[in-house]
């Protein structure tokens, strides 16, 4: 909690000149050039803390984005250091958080209900696949992934169905058209939004409502933007809406350190940010705190050379530093020999395997060191595996609370109407389906009355109604308010979930219980800190987890994982393997066009 009257020189003198210019601008628009490693979180809260405490702003007009949840966490946490209770007045959270809460309220304007469905990207990828079907198109030769790709990219870009067919220009091209279409369609009539939609239909709606975006544009008075590389083209235009009127707009970022190009990230946005504010202050961190002047000096020598760059040089009081090591070896194999060797060698004196991280360019690169290590007996993990929230059963229960919480969600409908089995055949779920979009009802109204379905057969048609009796008394449930860990406990014990896993009598399914119970206690952590707790509102804060499984420091283990996967964290000793023409840089990211590697 902030300590009474602690004053704004306070604030200050703990940081360096740059830093302190930054966090001191007044109003207009500012962009901070931070290097790997200076400050800039510091920077970005102490800017936050300085506005309140001269009086410039109050904590419900301040609006600070970044792109992960744990970010948000730690940015919230530090900013509470500063300032107290306040920080609970002020929206301090991810692209994807902002929009969902701003579209809980506004989403009705779009044609939706409050109550909509946020689909990560299994979810769409399964309704991109509905739609190959129907279509009659080849999923074979158009893969759902493919097509789910191009589709984020022109939401992306804020290019609706309708602007991308105008600019087909092949049969792929054209098939990705017709998919797009048909998918919006679907998702809109299942009261559904994918993680792009949240993004896109917010741009909407401050588009198309001039009233929208007075109250927003209006109320945010300061926005604040971390990692501003990595925005795309509907987050750019997003906070155009928001800040273009008072151009208070403080970005921070690096183009140095730009590595999503493949997600979307424009580095336009942060290379063209003085030509959208010709007036805008701009302040360089060079000063690092984290690594010797040897590894800066290298790093340097690296970027100096790319095109259209930010020039800036980083520079640490810390000392030269150990060496870097150069080491040239005949091919893979030999080089994860080297590798291996090193790592024990590095062991037996003294290292911890929890302190070695072994980099490379491509997934595909980890299985000839995985081999040398098992070989070694070396014990090791990769970082990148199945997450969380995405392993089959948190899906599973997770589509459960859905459905009881948006009846017109038929994709979780078809997830969990037959899980565990209960003899609902993909054949009965079409049908049930088919009748709900005939009739144009919910799903739900379309299964709660299943002898009304076409076609579905006599013991299809006692499941169905079995199944819909126990969903009718959960959602009884919900709706009288139940907290959402005692009803997740119940669903799974009245469906017959947990008795389906305790039946199969192995190790894989008791870790499918004990993820379960994981889950349940997220909810009840969830219900101890919500000031207003729903079920609604918890299925959004797991739809925007991106979970990142943490990396186990106490297991000694050596960490394998891609150079993308390890922006921003540390580690004593790291080996970067496959340095060579054609891997890394790799050879897509030689083209002429492509942000240099």
């Amino acid at each position: 909690m902030a300590e009474p009257g602690r004053g704004v020189e306070e604030l200050l003198e703990r940081l360096n000149e740059p830093q302190r210019e930054a966090v001191s601008h007044g109003a207009g628009p500012l962009l901070i050039l931070a290097g790997a490693g200076s400050g800039k979180t510091r920077v970005l809260t102490h800017r936050i803390a300085y506005l309140l405490r001269t009086n410039q702003s109050r904590a419900d007009e301040i609006l600070a984005i970044t792109f992960t949840n744990k970010a948000a966490q730690e940015m919230r946490d530090r900013v509470e250091l500063l300032v107290g209770r306040a920080v609970r007045a002020m929206w301090v959270m991810t692209f994807h958080s902002a929009c969902a809460r701003l579209l809980r309220a506004e989403a009705p304007r779009l044609g939706y209900t409050r109550s909509f469905t946020i689909y990560d990207a299994a979810d769409s990828r399964r309704v991109v696949k509905k739609a190959l079907d129907e279509l009659d198109i080849d999923s074979k030769r158009f893969t759902p992934r493919a097509m789910q790709t191009q589709i984020s990219d022109a939401k992306n870009k804020l290019r609706s169905p309708e602007d991308y067919r105008q600019m087909v220009g092949s049969y792929f091209e054209q098939t990705v058209a017709d998919v797009y279409e048909h998918y919006e369609r679907d998702l809109h009539r299942m009261n559904a939004m994918d993680f792009d939609d949240l993004l896109v239909r917010t741009v909407n709606v401050l588009e198309l409502f001039q009233e929208v975006r007075d109250r927003y544009a209006g109320g945010f008075r300061w926005v604040l933007v971390d990692e501003y590389q990595d925005t795309n083209h509907a987050q750019y235009r997003l906070l155009q809406l928001l800040a273009g009127e008072h151009r208070n707009l403080t970005v921070v970022g690096d183009d140095d350190q730009s590595v999503y190009g493949f997600r979307g990230a424009d580095i336009r946005n942060i290379l063209d940010f003085e030509d959208d504010f010709p007036d805008a202050h701009v302040v360089k961190l060079e000063q690092n705190y984290r690594s010797t002047q040897t590894i800066l000096s290298a790093a340097n020598a690296v970027v100096v050379n790319n095109r259209g760059r930010k020039t800036k040089a980083l520079w640490t009081e810390i000392g030269e530093g150990d060496p870097i090591r150069v080491r040239e070896t005949d091919d893979e194999h030999a080089e994860a020999r080297y590798v291996a060797a090193e790592i024990e060698r590095l062991v037996d004196e003294g290292t911890s395997r929890s302190e070695i991280a072994v980099f490379y360019r491509t997934n595909a690169q980890s299985r000839v060191l995985e081999d040398m290590l098992v070989r070694a007996q070396i014990g090791y993990q990769i970082i990148g595996g199945t997450k969380f929230y995405e392993r089959a059963e948190i899906r599973d229960a997770i589509a459960y609370l859905t459905f009881l919480v948006n009846p017109q969600d038929a994709g979780a409908f078809v997830r969990v109407a037959n899980s565990p089995k209960r003899g609902i055949g993909q054949t009965s779920l079409s049908r049930v389906l088919a009748h709900a979009d005939a009739l144009g009802v919910p799903v739900w109204d379309a299964a709660s009355e299943p002898e009304r379905v076409t076609g579905l057969g006599t013991a299809a048609r006692k499941a169905v109604g079995r199944f819909m009796s126990v969903m009718e008394r959960l959602r009884e449930r919900a709706e009288r308010g139940a907290p959402a860990a005692d009803l997740l406990e119940e669903l799974l014990r009245e469906t017959g979930y947990v008795e389906a896993l305790e039946a199969e009598r192995t190790i894989e399914a008791q870790g499918r219980l004990e993820n379960l119970e994981e889950l349940v206690r997220v909810a009840r952590e969830y219900e101890a800190i919500a000031e207003d707790p729903s079920l609604g509102e918890f299925l959004q804060q797991i739809s925007l987890l991106a979970d990142a499984d943490s990396i186990r420091d106490d297991e000694g283990l050596v960490t394998l994982m891609t150079l993308h996967n390890a922006k921003g964290l540390e580690f004593p000793v790291v080996f970067m393997i496959g340095c060579e023409d054609g891997v890394f840089p790799h050879s897509r990211a030689l083209d002429e066009g492509t942000l240099e590697e």
